[in-house]
């Protein structure tokens, strides 16, 4: 962010029930989300604004992009998959974590008093280079999730998953209007997510950092901003 600052405004918000925002009974679909984040842009007396979403963020971004076209300029989406789209069925190679948090109550019963140890586990999961992510980063995120109704907030994301899905097939037929760019990690998502994309939209770059696993912004960090900074500028 800081690097980017220096030749654009960079605004990180916290979604809905993270980190400082409000954390809601309700709203966590996507399609809430994302008019949060069109509002957002609105308050911010911006017309339009570059969009970067990374996993939930860019489901989000994504869903915001056919949404509401006109406040989105540039679309870009990092190592996630569209709604509809995950592979969330361990016994065929699908990831084990997406029944878990779905479930009702289980996920905060069993990790109430461990967020900080489960939080770092699952991101040393998904981590291609194990020391992309400090200590320093894993306690930020870890004493805002283990706040009341943190973990909650977190896994609200995943249980409104089914109704992602189903939003995202009534606009399966619509076109991002924007240049839209993927990042993916080689060891993420890999080239899922521009497949997956290429559809629906006209105007399409697709990119691998190929010794990032999921969090490409942090693993590969000067291939991001490079990245980024040649589609800003075109």
């Amino acid at each position: 962010m800081p690097r980017l600052a220096r030749t654009h405004t960079v605004v990180a918000p916290d979604l809905r029930g993270l980190g400082l925002s409000e954390k809601t009974r309700g709203g966590y679909d996507k399609q809430t989300i994302a008019d949060d984040i069109d509002a957002l842009i609105k308050q911010m007396g911006a017309k339009t604004a570059v969009v970067v979403g990374h996993d939930m963020g860019g489901k989000v971004a994504y869903i915001l992009g056919l949404s509401h076209p006109k406040s989105v300029s540039k679309l870009v989406l990092v190592d996630c998959m569209l709604p509809g789209t995950e592979n969330m069925d361990p016994a065929k190679g699908g990831m084990w974590h997406y029944g878990f948090h779905m479930a009702a109550d289980f996920p905060e019963f069993l990790t109430q008093g461990r967020e900080r140890e489960y939080i770092a586990a699952q991101m040393s999961q998904w981590l291609h280079r194990k020391d992309a992510i400090s200590e320093e980063t894993i306690n930020e995120y870890a004493s805002h999730y283990a706040t009341p109704g943190g973990m909650t907030a977190g896994f609200n994301y995943y249980r409104a998953l089914r109704e992602d899905a189903k939003r995202a097939a009534t606009l399966a037929d619509q076109k991002l209007p924007m240049p839209v760019l993927t990042i993916s990690g080689r060891y993420g998502v890999s080239d899922k997510l521009f497949q997956a994309l290429r559809p629906q939209a006209n105007d399409i770059t697709g990119v691998i950092a190929e010794h990032s696993g999921h969090f490409v912004p942090e693993e590969e960090a000067d291939f991001f901003v490079k990245v980024l900074d040649q589609f800003l500028s075109r």
